[in-house]
């Protein structure tokens, strides 16, 4: 008998651990934000502002890092590929005082960590200790665990977390929010920011147009030679970054001719890696040695036949959706090669093509969609196409389109109302301020381009008078003279 009840003991306390165990591993999407609070206070691209190399590497890490931990909250994830990331990471008072020594540019330092976890606890940790920064704000919170099981779960979350301001007061740390409203309250004006860099905008400018008529010119013998379509670039780099790669393509181009005949007609992007994108351009990273684009160039003809392949297999897709449309939306997302955005299309033609929806062909005709692997349930963008996941409930998504079509359609509208019209305030923006270029960053709207250009034309800026400007998020002045503004400047 004192065995049995020995027995039920043990097993009632292993009941009771496996379910404190499972408590501390269950972390939401929301208990995750707000524990990771002074990370993104850390790193937030509004604080580099004057430093547009640092905000564009953190940008794009944290859209990678977003993605990794939207999809740890995904049902049925599986184990991610290892996610190497590299941030800024602002000096605050939070941050130790050891790494004085390590920052790179004054006053912050880079940090890289790779992600590789199965839950978001797990890649919270991670995030927090690779950059320093405090923990103890999570692992206060489980105090009831018991010790044998903070191995296995460092945290527990049972509620989000927002600070008291006597919590600041008392440990010394600075209030997220009260300092960035401080830094909004201390905006620069875009007539004083001008003021202030007119004349070192102005400079690097002028120094800059050797360089710039030297890539034109590569530019325009390359596509004569080639016979291509297009030259582009992925990234914003400066104009000798810009040269030198132009400089490698033509040498290679010189060393063997016989191999650059597969790209008559193509559109060649510079961008991180080689390969062959979505919409049929041919990709060279910038980082690749000659003998990878030899082989890349060699094996075009192959890519070539899986683009036809592609093509059938989006227009079969496109007939089982009612007809509607697939696009590439490549100026707003990291460069998917050919092979990676077939296999994806082909697993989502297959679970389309065995599901039978009932659309009536046709019936979705002149609506757009993108395929996106990131997500787990569809959405409409702003700019009126479908964001539709490779894996997300059919059912759920012919819902969701159906209900959805008529606001896409009209969206779809507005988009080119908008463009018109930004196209028109564009225009009118370089006539008055006689501006050698005017343009905008891929993650500026119409609207507020149109926000943005129909403001500046009240004002009278002679510091914009001949100068390249770019409509962006933040203040800065890149290397060769361009001028950078946020699209809501400030009077």
């Amino acid at each position: 008998m004192l065995c049995v009840l020995g027995v039920m003991k043990r097993w009632c306390l292993q009941k009771v651990v496996l379910h404190e165990v499972f408590q501390a591993r269950a972390l939401s999407g929301a208990d995750a934000v707000n524990a990771l609070r002074p990370f993104y206070f850390a790193v937030h691209p509004d604080f580099f502002g004057q430093h547009p190399r640092e905000r564009q590497v953190n940008e794009n890490s944290l859209k990678r890092l977003n993605g990794y931990l939207e999809s740890l909250q995904k049902p049925g994830f599986r184990t991610h590929k290892p996610t190497p990331l590299t941030f800024y990471v602002r000096q605050t008072d939070q941050t130790s005082l050891e790494l004085q020594e390590t920052v790179d540019p004054p006053g912050f330092r880079a940090v890289c960590f790779t992600l590789h976890t199965k839950d978001l606890l797990s890649a919270v940790m991670n995030i927090l200790n690779s950059c320093s920064l405090p923990t103890e704000h999570i692992q206060n919170v489980s105090v009831d665990v018991k010790p044998d099981l903070r191995r296995t779960a460092t945290s527990t979350f049972y509620r989000p977390i927002k600070w008291d301001k006597t919590y600041y007061s008392f440990t010394g740390f600075k209030d997220p929010e009260e300092e960035l409203e401080q830094a909004q309250k201390m905006e620069t004006t875009l007539s004083s920011w001008l003021d202030s860099i007119g004349d070192i905008a102005a400079e690097k400018l002028k120094n800059s147009f050797p360089l710039r008529e030297e890539l034109e010119r590569l530019k325009a013998d390359l596509t004569h030679h080639l016979h291509l379509s297009d030259i582009r670039w992925q990234r914003s780099w400066g104009i000798a970054h810009r040269c030198s790669q132009l400089h490698s393509l033509s040498r290679l181009s010189q060393q063997s001719p016989e191999t650059l005949l597969n790209v008559k007609g193509r559109t060649v992007i510079f961008t991180d890696r080689s390969g062959m994108s979505p919409a049929g351009h041919v990709m060279l990273g910038t980082m690749d040695v000659h003998h990878y684009w030899t082989k890349l160039f060699e094996r075009l003809p192959s890519y070539y036949n899986l683009q036809r392949k592609l093509l059938l297999l989006e227009d079969r897709i496109s007939h089982l959706l009612g007809g509607i449309q697939l696009l590439h939306m490549e100026e707003m997302h990291p460069l998917l090669s050919l092979e990676e955005y077939y296999v994806a299309l082909d697993a989502f033609g297959i679970r389309l093509l065995s599901s039978r929806l009932p659309f009536h062909p046709r019936s979705l005709r002149g609506l757009q969609m993108v395929l996106e692997n990131d997500r787990h349930s569809p959405q409409l963008h702003e700019l009126g196409h479908f964001i539709i996941p490779t894996s997300c409930d059919l059912v759920s998504l012919q819902w969701f389109i159906l209900t959805n079509a008529k606001q896409a359609k009209d969206k779809l509208k507005r988009k080119e109302d908008l463009k018109v019209r930004e196209r028109e305030l564009s225009n009118a923006c370089t006539e008055k301020f006689s501006l050698r270029r005017l343009h905008k960053e891929p993650g500026v709207s119409n609207a507020q381009m149109i926000d943005c250009c129909s403001r500046l034309l009240n004002e009278s800026l002679p510091h914009l008078q001949g100068m390249h400007l770019c409509v962006s998020r933040f203040y800065s002045v890149l290397q060769d003279g361009d001028v950078c503004i946020p699209w809501n400047w400030k009077t």
